[in-house]
């Protein structure tokens, strides 16, 4: 099961800024070379050994893995630099182990970078977010290694990562865009880039990566609408119900939008995001299940996700909510997310500032189904019940029954089935952590911030997770150091114009 689902699902999570640092060192005229790693294999041995520079991307979960690679490279004389979500939360932990990191970047600074212009132990940033996105057409090397077979065909499930705009207007405070300005990118990008994938992959899923998708509808809906009604790939997106609102739907159904993934996050806060104005509590789930209703007669599959833990989130009234949307809108599978404190966050220095964070957890454990805060209104045991109650409705037999007569497409029917086990295993995983917090003392106190001594299962569970790997990461190296941006002695911040 989790070698199907890491070859056929996890392959597909490939991102677009290491694709496009690709392509701009081929357009300098350097050899390059480009993979994935997607859980299976050996990560080092998919790049050549005698390699002059390696740009590595990841995500906080996986940085150990990062951390572990930097160092093999480094033996091997390879400069290392470290770019990605994880670098731009948490760049003077990966100053332990690159050579340089990278917040922002364009095509500027990594021809800066290739060049040798910057001395290692620097963090580094391109003044904006990068606007050159290749071309699905230049990308194409990477789209076969990244998400076909072996490299040349096509899986059912092979999406090509695009983007139609860069940033998010909103400020959610969890979130590590909540500061970056909403840009469209041009139209007539997007409009090639259909164009190639009607001709040369039609029919192929596409999936936007934009934080929030088609802030400007009229004008990205228009580019879509102009493709031939019978050459319109079906495509995923995430986007808030306040875009969503109106005629909307009819449109993302006329174009061939295969998923929709909204943010409800709370029932008592981001309703700026929810379209529902100040409304929270019972009639915000009210407003909200209908208006899923009203997508899911356009789209045909929907996602709703959510934050529990959150410092509004107390007693049993968020939980109780949750599952009344989960019974109102069957058709739309939640996510229930806890909250991460991400660098770089307002999220993250509220809770640093109150002593919140559980400063020994690795980053390993930076997701579900782990708990790297203390949470304002739960102690860790309560926290974990409400979360098995959450998930335990959502995973019941009862409920995979009632999503699966809401569809009559086999393929959502298959995957209503494989996400519900997904949450069945969480719920495992939920009642082991649970299990511990109620029988040892020192887990319990670990977790309510009374000490910060790493519990062995964390430090067994993270070994497990690096396999071979484990030996090139001490208990040290694994533990984070989360000094913010510019108050490391190694760090040397530099912006280029």
């Amino acid at each position: 099961m989790d070698l199907g689902y890491q070859l056929l699902i996890t392959k597909q999570y490939a991102s677009i800024t290491p694709q496009a640092i690709s392509v701009w060192c081929r357009r300098m005229g350097h050899e390059t070379f480009y993979a994935t790693y997607y859980g299976l294999g050996r990560p080092h041995r998919l790049l050549p050994a005698d390699l002059d520079v390696v740009f590595i991307s990841c995500y906080t979960q996986v940085s150990h893995l990062a951390y572990a690679l930097a160092k093999l490279y480094r033996r091997a004389g390879v400069r290392t630099v470290i770019g990605g979500p994880h670098a731009k939360a948490f760049p003077v932990d990966c100053l332990r182990f690159f050579d340089l990191v990278v917040r922002e970047c364009d095509p500027a600074l990594v021809s800066d970078i290739l060049a040798g212009q910057f001395d290692p132990g620097a963090v580094i940033s391109a003044a904006q977010p990068f606007d050159d996105v290749p071309t699905v057409e230049e990308r194409m090397p990477e789209i076969r290694s990244s998400a076909f077979f072996w490299g040349r065909k096509p899986l059912l499930l092979s999406a090509v990562p695009m983007l139609a705009s860069m940033g998010c207007p909103y400020r959610c405070d969890f979130c590590i865009d909540w500061s970056s300005t909403y840009r469209p990118l041009p139209a007539d990008r997007l409009s090639a880039d259909l164009r190639y994938l009607g001709r040369h992959l039609p029919g192929r899923l596409i999936v936007f990566h934009d934080p929030n998708f088609a802030v400007k509808f009229d004008d990205v809906f228009e580019t879509l609408e102009a493709q031939p009604p019978g050459e319109r790939p079906p495509y995923i997106i995430e986007s808030s119900l306040t875009v969503l609102r109106g005629d909307r739907p009819r449109r993302l159904k006329d174009t061939n939008c295969a998923m929709v993934a909204p943010g409800v996050e709370s029932w008592t806060d981001y309703s700026n995001k929810a379209g529902v104005g100040r409304s929270g509590g019972a009639g915000k789930v009210e407003r909200v299940a209908a208006h899923f209703a009203q997508l899911a007669e356009n789209v045909p599959y929907l996602q709703a996700n959510f934050m529990f833990g959150l410092d509004t989130d107390q007693g049993e009234e968020p939980v109780e909510l949750t599952k009344r949307f989960m019974d109102l809108a069957p058709f739309a599978f939640p996510t229930i997310n806890i909250p991460v404190p991400f660098g770089g966050t307002p999220l993250h220095d509220e809770l640093a500032a109150g002593g919140r964070i559980l400063e020994a957890m690795p980053f390993s454990f930076y997701y579900a189904p782990y708990l790297v805060t203390t949470i304002k209104h739960y102690d860790p045991v309560t926290y974990y019940e409400k979360l098995v109650e959450l998930y335990a409705h959502a995973a019941s037999p009862a409920m995979l029954r009632r999503r699966l007569t809401t569809t009559s497409n086999r393929i959502i029917g298959y995957v209503h089935r494989a996400r519900t086990a997904s949450f069945r295993a969480d719920i495992r995983s939920f009642r082991r952590i649970l299990s511990l917090l109620r029988s040892d003392p020192e887990f319990l106190a670990f977790h309510e911030g009374r000490t910060a001594a790493l519990p062995e299962f964390y430090r067994h569970v993270s070994e497990q997770m690096l396999g071979r790997y484990a030996e090139l990461l001490s208990l040290a190296d694994r533990t984070p150091d989360l000094s913010p941006a510019g108050t490391h002695p190694r760090h040397l911040a530099i912006e280029k114009k």
